[in-house]
């Protein structure tokens, strides 16, 4: 797994917000969708790809540059020669261990607070690992947290917009603390909910059983349920799964699996089967 570090900042580009909006109700924790304009003509971006977010900030390393990637969370559109790119954000901040002290996170800080027609300094495109099967018949198997869900909402819209004759299955797992913070899967903006009707997509929800304490997402919970079908579709050899979000969901997607496939030798043995055939792929952060 490529480290940041390995993504060139250069070149870079210009891009303009366009339009900034909390997802999230204000009394959980927040997430923003936000569209840029990049203002250079010749940047491009394709909904298999990610880019960066370049800012100025000085840590104690001696680091001039802060430099984070996202994914983009719609299909990518064009406008007036210039690309459109949406991204999701999460306010984020943490507490260091041995002070105790919190920071605030720089990048999504950065992003929460900027204003529409503000300008920021973006860098790429980069690879995402999810790509799009030649094989029209393969099925995938698509688990998201958090705001994990942006390549998969832009990767499931691609599939039903611009892939022809797609008949494989597609199963979106996706997680939140609760259904206040499910992405692209409510009322107000649930437009994953526009594919429900389609014969080869479904999406499931996985909630926290008590979602105003730190408790994991019942993400295994959600696969276990479904545990009969899952296990047909990883007999197949073109079943593919995706997994992006959260570092401490791939042991529970580890102890799901093993149940779904009887035992952890099976699962360890399919699993490795999966990344040996470049049918596994994941972005964790």
């Amino acid at each position: 797994m490529a480290n940041l570090s390995d993504y060139k900042t250069e070149p870079r580009y210009r891009a303009a917000v366009r339009k900034t909006e909390r997802l999230t109700p204000v009394d959980t924790d927040e997430v923003r969708e936000i569209q840029l304009e990049v203002l250079e003509p010749d940047f491009d971006c394709a909904v298999d790809q990610s880019f960066g977010v370049l800012l100025d900030h000085k840590d104690e390393f001696g680091n001039t540059k802060h430099h984070r990637l996202y994914s983009v969370a719609d299909v990518p559109g064009r406008e007036n020669g210039h690309t459109l790119l949406t991204m999701l954000v999460k306010r984020c901040a943490y507490v260091d261990e041995f002070s105790g002290e919190r920071y605030e996170g720089v990048a999504s800080n950065y992003l929460c607070d900027r204003k529409v027609g503000d300008k920021i300094t973006i860098t790429g495109p980069f690879g995402l690992p999810f790509q799009v099967p030649e094989d029209k018949s393969a099925n995938l198997i698509l688990i998201g947290m958090g705001t994990g869900i942006a390549p998969f909402r832009a990767f499931v819209k691609h599939m039903y917009h611009h892939e022809k004759d797609w008949h494989g299955k597609i199963r979106l797992f996706y997680g939140a603390r609760s259904g206040l913070e499910l992405l692209y899967l409510n009322d107000k903006d649930g437009d994953l909910m526009n594919y429900y009707d389609e014969d080869t997509f479904r999406a499931f929800r996985a909630l926290s059983p008590r979602p105003h304490w730190m408790d994991p997402i019942e993400l295994d919970k959600a696969i276990e349920e479904r545990a009969s079908e899952l296990l047909e579709l990883l007999k197949r050899t073109n079943t593919y799964i995706y997994v992006a979000g959260y570092a401490k969901v791939k042991e529970n997607l580890d102890k799901a699996f093993a149940k779904v496939m009887g035992s952890k030798e099976l699962w360890a043995q399919r699993k490795a089967e999966l990344i040996a055939g470049n049918k596994w792929a994941e972005v964790i952060y």
